[in-house]
Order: C-alpha cells, then structure tokens, then sequence
C-alpha cells in the first residue's frame, strides 16, 4: 500500500509534538496536505516528499554520497515509490538502492524522523521540471556494514565523514545527540 496522505500528517504531528519551534517551518509542507496535493508524487512541483537516511557506522561516522545529477555530497535519499509503505521504509530502501548495503545490515534508530528539512532543488529541463521544494524525511540508522555496489546511476561516490561535518546546524547537533 502507498504512503498516504495521513501517513505524512500523522509523522508531521509526531514530529512537532517533540519539537513544535519547527511549525512554521513546516507549514508549506501541512498547507499542500490541507489542499489537498498529492505530495507523495514527484510531478507535485509546488513540493512533494523524499526520504532520507542517515546511517552511523560504530565509530560514530556518517555515509555520505556524490549524487551524480547534483554533483554534490548528500546523505542517501530520494524520491518516494508506489511500493514504499511508510516514510521509514522508503528511506532504508533508498539507502539500500544507493549504497548497496543490505536492509538486514541496517537498524532504525526510533520511528520518527530525526529530522524534515526542506530545500529547492533546481530545474532539470532534461527531465521536464521545473524549480521546486523537496521535503526530506531524514531517518536515522546504524549499521557495522561497508558500502556495497553503489547505484551508479545516481551515485558516483561514498565516504563516511565525522558526524560533525553535517552541513544543517540541526541535523548535526541532532546526530551528534543520537551518537552518545
């Protein structure tokens, strides 16, 4: 069954019920559910849901990978599937698909998303879109595995990176939390 829209209202509440400073900052994402737009589809271009991973190793390190389209080092991630069930299990899926490393290998740390973050991502005439916001729900998981084969389509590269090089100031601090 697909992610529906009260799967991401009901992670949004849980969400801002353990950090409710986030709501305004979140309101774009609860104003498309109000509307309603289907943001679970990738041609919603007024912004629609990816999942994310952060995956610590035991040294309390963070994989990050070179996105090949954005020639950029993110954390694994992407687009939500028709098959994806939840948020949690579309983000393990993307990290698998991208890193190679094995869903059995990989240990939600907790349901709910460490972090939401939204943020632009700009136009691919390529691929006929235009402008438009990504909103990550970025799930925390450990594992004592090593990459796999990457995806090459989309990735060119993997590298695990102290967690206190994370770019976002409230992912970081929310990782480095989680770590101890």
């Amino acid at each position: 069954m697909p992610i529906t829209a009260d799967h991401i209202r009901a992670t949004i509440d849980a969400y801002l019920n353990v950090r409710p400073e986030e709501k305004e900052r979140l309101a774009r994402i609860t104003a498309l559910l109000d509307d309603p737009a289907d943001i679970t589809s990738r041609k919603e271009f007024r912004g629609h849901a990816t999942a994310g991973a952060v995956l610590a190793d035991p040294a309390g390190r963070v994989l990050h990978i070179e996105h090949l389209a954005l020639k950029r080092w993110l954390l694994p991630g992407g687009h939500l599937e028709p098959g994806d069930a939840t948020l949690l299990a579309a983000a393990l899926r993307e990290l698998t698909e991208e890193t190679g490393i094995s869903a059995s290998a990989v240990v939600p740390v907790g349901g709910s998303p460490v972090h939401i973050d939204v943020h632009p991502i700009p136009a691919n005439p390529a691929k006929g879109e235009p402008e438009h916001q990504h909103f990550d729900f970025r799930f925390m998981f450990r594992t004592a595995a090593g990459v796999g084969e990457l995806q090459t389509e989309e990735v060119t590269d993997a590298a695990w990176c102290p967690a206190d090089a994370i770019q976002d100031e409230a992912l970081r601090g929310r990782v480095l939390l989680a770590l101890r």
